[in-house]
């Protein structure tokens, strides 16, 4: 089994910046080679936002963060980041951390751990 807490969630304005941090505990040496961000806003499903290759550190976005979202990983310390720059209104959502071995690195379903999530609001 893996644990994956998240944290660094706030309220931030328009335009600003958070980091956000998932930690791994428990079985982690070969239980995934993908850690993910995805996001729930209310109403709305879980979509991706993130994801790295955690070997290699391939990285891969959603078309609506490319360039404003960074992610990354601390192998040492079993921690992946994320990276959030020019934050808008529609990036508020919960923020889940997920890891896995996915065929489909966007598919929400293709992960088996999942953190309980942070929540990221932006205001206007």
């Amino acid at each position: 089994q893996v644990q994956l807490v998240e944290s660094g969630g706030g309220l931030v304005q328009t335009g600003g910046s958070l980091r956000l941090s998932c930690a791994a505990s428990g079985r982690t040496s070969s239980s995934y080679s993908i850690m993910a961000w995805f996001r729930q806003a209310p109403g709305q499903e879980r979509v991706f936002v993130a994801a790295t290759r955690w070997r290699v550190g391939n990285t891969y976005y959603a078309d609506s963060v490319k360039g404003r979202f960074t992610i990354s990983r601390d192998s040492a310390k079993n921690t992946v980041y994320l990276q959030m720059n020019s934050l808008k209104p529609e990036d508020t959502a919960v923020y889940y951390c997920a890891a896995g071995i996915p065929s489909d690195y966007v598919r929400e379903r293709a992960y088996a751990y999942w953190g309980q999530g942070t929540q990221v609001t932006v205001s206007s």
